[in-house]
């Protein structure tokens, strides 16, 4: 339990767990008119899940979420524009919103007192957020940088957009989509990085601290 939050109300990160995969598996093999939306709307369930332990304690915190809900009909609509700068906009929220989510669970997780299948969780979620968020600033990139994102002009899309950086997340390296510009290439070697140093360091952390845990209860 984080050392701030009131007794009784620990954090749960299994609804979110789910709602990241068919997040993922919606935007993946659905085609539809209203596909950007729909990715809107998941970022935002998203974002609720993530954020839901931590009560506006202010004004101020409270019109800072009603702005947010506001500016997220306006994503909506950007992501169904048929303006490329619009899309680009819309990639930057999309983003922006799963960088705050991450921060936030990253934070929850590193402050438990005891590390449970709850913190596994936590840690998983985070990093498929990570993944759905680097999505989010490739879009952004296609949409806002002259040229075609993926070298050889295949097409960006969020099938794509979300395929390439997953492996480029997990550094499997297909090389079927590779980014063309020096700009993609840049936030994609980013974002290997910071997956490696985040299986490496948080998720393996945390797995060899339950399985201590657990031992140690068992005996």
């Amino acid at each position: 339990m984080a050392e701030d939050e009131p007794p009784g109300s620990p954090a749960r990160y299994g609804l979110l767990l789910i709602t990241l995969v068919a997040a993922y598996l919606v935007s993946a093999v659905a085609h539809t008119r209203w596909g950007g939306a729909v990715h809107v709307a998941f970022v935002v369930a998203v974002a609720v899940l993530a954020v839901r332990h931590t009560r506006p304690r202010s004004a101020g915190a409270w019109l800072a979420a009603v702005l947010w809900l506001a500016s997220a009909v306006g994503a909506g609509f950007a992501a169904e524009s048929s303006n490329l700068t619009a899309q680009g906009i819309a990639g930057i929220w999309n983003a922006s919103v799963l960088l705050v989510a991450v921060v936030i669970i990253v934070d929850r997780v590193l402050r438990l007192n005891q590390v449970t299948v709850q913190s596994i969780y936590g840690a998983v979620s985070a990093y498929l957020l990570i993944g759905l968020m680097f999505a989010g600033w490739f879009a952004a990139i296609d949409g806002l940088v002259s040229g075609p994102f993926f070298a050889d002009g295949q097409q960006a899309n969020a099938e794509t957009l979300q395929y390439f950086s997953f492996t480029t997340l997990t550094t499997l390296g297909y090389g079927d989509f590779t980014a063309g510009g020096s700009l993609g290439r840049a936030v994609a070697v980013l974002e290997a990085l910071t997956g490696q140093i985040f299986l490496a360091t948080l998720v393996a952390r945390l797995v060899s601290a339950y399985r201590v845990d657990g031992r140690r209860g068992g005996g």
